[in-house]
């Protein structure tokens, strides 16, 4: 044994906490957790591991912390299919009873037990088992429970949050006489028109899902909308929010807000002074500037807020700040201390919402969090009208929102919801071919245990957002919700470990709440991916995700009739070249350019040529394709492919309906490549703007394509 390899005791502390102490590499490899690992996972839990004595007490502590609780933090359960465990000092009766949601009252029997008890802290402790009622509402509600001693008063209470959940998802909604459907993905910020601000926004959103619906499309999948910064310089990959729980008000179409009819002509000056720079690089083909394009519009916005509110306008407006919480009111005030100390130092105290500072700092910015709690109220509302022109449009699911896997370690979730979040850690992924050194995401993780204490709360609000005006939901890094790869502050993402969390929660919850908006999840499930979590996932009504080019078997490529049922099937992903680049081994140059080839380029081009062969032949003996194929004629030909599997979605790529060869996100990159800041432009690198979309031939030829073939 060496010095840091971990000893029996903890090693069996890591375990009762979800820690994994060993686990299989990409390459095949049986890897330990080094010991320091594991104790600084354990520490940011709060459980001390420094010694082996430490971790003994600490693993007795685990094992009893349960029987010292009445009642458990929470239960997530499907009707009937987990049971309750109560526990009860020796002497005592126990009475339970629920609290359903729409404010009834049900008793809960306790049935006969057999015995199983423990001593904990000189205490005789039973385990009680109830069964949960298989006839109760889904809904969240909540239990209470009294211990009593024989014959005496209630000495002793606790309620917890009981979380009845769908057992499955029912299946897409499709069209009349059509057994699956389509769909358009696209990249919102990168589709302009000539209205928009520098970039696509909300209007953009609901004009491109009513084309695509014209077209067919029953769904239109678009990057994540979660709120970014709102001082320079704002991050622009979307899958590293601020939080996750609110909108970005940066997609936010000023002259939409019905206060703009009520503006004096100094402010409709304003507002077409800010305007005009940056919709006149609305043309630009080669990169999107969100600091500009937020400069502008933030200088807009705040004109426009200053116009009074009608008396039914200030009604809509307080219901929606008192149906968001506090929340909003911490999300707003975050906004404000950001550009309360933009460029400046902060104090220490800050980082601690709770603090006396911070208090103050509410009340002095509190016009300031008006106006950040107002933007929300207008991006609410400008994407309620989108998912209305959506439907409008003849689509059955309209938009389908992407959810990031976390969010920035100095964002609004971080500090707002610290407790939720493991200290000195970040998320990210082991080594595997691709990334030799693994990925470090830079982004906290949930704290499962404090979730659950909770009562799934933080996780049931952030996807009542993204589902209250939209019918689906993609999941990024679906497997995050069953274990993530835990990175100590200041080590390389090779000295991670797994930490697992409690699925059946997770899932749940998500499932409970796309079950009252009427929506479809998607669960990204590419990758490492145990085959058991995939079955789980189908089970519970979660569709996953199938990329053309990841279907491999032996030298060539599996058929798409072996393709599983539930399933949104695309032929690339936006973290792939668009098919067009691919086809012209631009994806390959590009890396070679970059310095991120880790072969010759001459045997990284062969292995492209020996995959694209094996590709196009597939399409010839479909009869897919002819010998003097043009390069639409073979992008065609792949998505009409995919609709020969029995997959329940479709989705066509819209850089792939253009001609797009640009990539709109290289991995093992950041400042040497402009990620997520890519306009969307033809294959010449003309611009391609919203507008013209419906008459451009090839968006025309692929979406009839593959609508024909369903």
């Amino acid at each position: 044994m060496t010095d840091d390899t971990p000893t029996p005791a903890l090693a069996a502390l890591a375990e009762a906490h979800g820690v994994a102490t060993e686990y299989w590499s990409f390459f095949g490899d049986r890897i330990t957790v080094p010991a320091g690992t594991l104790r600084a996972v354990l520490a940011s839990m709060g459980v001390d591991a420094g010694t082996d004595a430490a971790a003994t007490a600490a693993l007795a502590d685990a094992h009893d912390a349960p029987w010292r609780r009445l009642l458990p933090a929470s239960l997530v359960s499907r009707p009937g299919a987990r049971v309750l465990l109560a526990h009860v000092a020796d002497g005592s009766d126990l009475t339970l009873a629920i609290a359903l949601e729409d404010g009834s009252w049900r008793d809960l029997p306790v049935p006969p037990q057999e015995a199983n008890s423990r001593s904990v802290d000189g205490v005789v402790v039973w385990r009680v088992e109830i069964p949960v009622p298989a006839d109760l509402p889904l809904g969240w509600h909540t239990v209470h429970a009294w211990q009593r001693p024989f014959g005496g008063e209630p000495n002793r209470t606790a309620s917890a949050p009981l979380i009845i959940t769908p057992e499955r998802l029912p299946a897409p909604p499709t069209r009349e006489g059509r057994r699956r459907g389509w769909g358009l993905m696209a990249q919102l910020y990168s589709v302009r028109s000539r209205a928009s601000w520098g970039m696509g926004d909300f209007a953009d959103l609901g004009d491109l899902a009513a084309i695509a619906g014209g077209r067919g499309a029953d769904f239109l999948l678009v990057n994540p909308v979660h709120a970014a910064e709102v001082t320079s310089p704002i991050e622009p990959s979307p899958y590293l929010p601020a939080t996750r729980r609110f909108l970005a008000p940066l997609y936010v179409r000023p002259e939409d807000i019905r206060e703009v009819g009520y503006l004096t002509e100094t402010g409709r000056a304003v507002v077409e002074a800010a305007r005009t720079p940056v919709a006149a690089g609305g043309d630009d083909p080669d990169r999107i500037d969100r600091d500009a394009v937020w400069a502008a519009k933030r200088t807009a916005l705040e004109t426009i807020f200053a116009v009074p509110l009608s008396t039914g306008r200030r009604a809509e407006l307080a219901a929606f700040v008192a149906r968001e919480g506090r929340p909003l009111q911490d999300f707003a005030l975050w906004c404000a201390l950001e550009e309360h100390f933009d460029g400046a130092g902060r104090p220490d105290e800050i980082a601690d919402i709770t603090s006396p500072i911070v208090a103050e700092l509410r009340e002095r910015l509190a016009p300031r969090v008006a106006f950040h709690s107002w933007l929300q109220w207008i991006a609410d509302q400008q994407l309620e009208r989108a998912q209305a022109a959506a439907k409008a449009s003849g689509m059955t699911i309209g938009v389908m929102h992407d959810l990031a896997v976390g969010v920035h370690t100095q964002g609004s979730d971080a500090w707002s919801l610290r407790s939720m979040y493991a200290p000195g850690m970040t998320v990210g992924a082991p080594p595997d071919m691709y990334n030799q050194q693994g990925q470090n995401w830079n982004q906290p993780p949930w704290l499962g245990p404090a979730l659950a204490e909770a009562g799934y709360a933080p996780l049931r609000d952030m996807i009542r957002t993204l589902l209250r005006h939209a019918g689906a939901l993609r999941i990024d890094h679906v497997i995050g919700l069953f274990r993530l790869w835990w990175i100590p502050a200041g080590h390389s993402p090779a000295a991670g470990t797994y930490v697992r969390y409690d699925h059946e929660a997770m899932i749940g919850v998500l499932a409970l709440e796309a079950e009252r908006a009427g929506a479809v999840l998607i669960g990204e499930d590419l990758g490492n991916v145990e085959p058991w979590v995939r079955d789980y996932l189908s089970a519970r009504g979660v569709l996953g995700t199938s990329v053309l080019w990841f279907e491999r078997e032996g030298e060539g490529f599996r058929p798409p009739e072996q393709y599983r049922e539930a399933l949104l099937a695309t032929v690339n992903t936006h973290d792939l070249p668009p098919t067009a680049g691919y086809l012209a081994d631009e994806h390959v140059a590009l890396r070679a350019r970059l310095g991120l080839l880790t072969r010759p380029v001459e045997e990284e081009l062969a292995e492209a040529e020996a995959e694209r062969g094996a590709m196009l032949a597939m399409l010839r003996e479909r009869g897919l394709l002819t010998a003097a194929a043009t390069e639409q004629q073979v992008i065609e030909a792949l998505n009409v492919l995919i609709t020969a599997s029995p997959s329940q979605l479709l989705g066509v790529a819209l850089v792939d309906a253009v001609g797009e060869r640009r990539t709109q996100n290289q991995p093992g990159t950041d400042k040497e490549y402009p990620n997520w800041q890519v306009p969307l432009a033809d294959g010449e690198g003309h611009p391609v703007l919203l507008d013209d979309l419906a008459k451009i031939a090839r968006f025309v030829s692929l979406t009839r394509a593959v609508d024909a073939a369903l």
